[in-house]
């Protein structure tokens, strides 16, 4: 190839030009639609990273990003140091992995039971009321759960009735984890249960059948059949959350968080909020968001190594 293009007279870095150009011009509808994602990511993604030098400088309105005085590992060491370190990583370390372990089996759960069902038009039906909720606002799901849980609220009218006494559920501090964790469940498995559905709509009939032929009960046809079929999407979607351990969205934790339950709700993104917006403290809270960062991409290679090495499903 190359010496048919020098006898052509064509070196081979102006070919390649020509080349792209001929290729960007044949294909441009397909060029024009992945321009506006590209724009996105450079705007929104790569160009706030040079933002993120002021984790390491004393920043100030007045000299700005750039000529604001450097300080080096200041910033992290102070936190590092600081007597809410070991209780914040704690705490969202602790909430990471409930939240994690505990959503694992019910959408799986709920897949493999909707599959077998003989009633479409219930299985259905189902399937959307659980799917419901993930269209629910997180400010509204609070909302419910504050209603549900108060001191007047229903839960407590049946515990009195019952000849219990009331139980405040949103000041305890030992029941905080559990209600994030469980209204966290309510919300997005029917949104999970539609993924492992799919990864089921993709087995190849032709095992069942072969299954039923060699009198496989429906157990077994989920133990041997079904399960190996969705363990690849399920092992990807623990990477991935293990990729966000300390990146815990703040919304939903700072809407259950009261001076009651601070001491099991107060976590990294809370506490980054706090200083970064309240007290304004830019430098620090970059700091304290730059190492969740760093931490969940050292998570994310680790997890995925891990996969990679006791099975065949990795990430890359």
């Amino acid at each position: 190839m190359i010496k048919k293009l020098e006898k052509n007279g064509l070196p081979l870095t102006q070919h390649s030009k020509k080349t792209l150009i001929k290729r960007i011009k044949r294909h441009w509808q397909l060029y024009l639609i992945i321009f506006l994602p590209i724009v996105y990511l450079i705007v929104f993604k790569y160009t706030p990273i040079l933002g993120s030098q002021i984790a390491f400088r004393k920043y100030n309105f007045k000299d700005g990003i750039w000529n604001s005085p450097w300080v080096g590992f200041e910033n992290f060491q102070t936190f590092f140091k600081s007597p809410q370190f070991s209780r914040l990583l704690t705490n969202t370390i602790g909430l990471s992995l409930y939240n994690i372990l505990a959503g694992v089996l019910p959408p799986i759960i709920l897949a493999i039971a909707l599959s077998y069902i003989k009633f479409k038009r219930f299985g259905k039906t189902v399937q959307m009321v659980t799917y419901m909720p993930y269209f629910i606002s997180t400010v509204l799901v609070i909302g419910i759960l504050t209603q549900l849980l108060s001191l007047s609220g229903p839960i407590n009218n049946i515990i009195v009735s019952l000849g219990g006494e009331k139980i405040h559920f949103l000041g305890e501090p030992g029941m905080f984890k559990t209600m994030y964790v469980f209204s966290g469940l309510w919300q997005a498995t029917g949104y999970n249960t539609v993924i492992y559905l799919s990864a089921l709509a993709a087995v190849d009939p032709q095992l069942h059948e072969a299954a039923i032929v060699d009198g496989a009960s429906i157990w077994q046809r989920i133990r041997y059949v079904d399960i190996p079929s969705i363990l690849p999407t399920a092992v990807i979607l623990l990477i991935l959350s293990c990729g966000h351990i300390l990146s815990l969205g703040y919304e939903k934790v700072l809407l259950l968080q009261n001076d009651l339950n601070m001491a099991t709700s107060d976590i990294i993104s809370t506490y980054v909020y706090r200083i970064g917006l309240r007290s304004m403290q830019y430098s620090y809270s970059t700091a304290i968001g730059l190492f969740q960062s760093v931490v969940s991409l050292i998570m994310l290679f680790l997890v995925n190594k891990i996969a990679k090495k006791f099975g065949e499903t990795s990430l890359w």
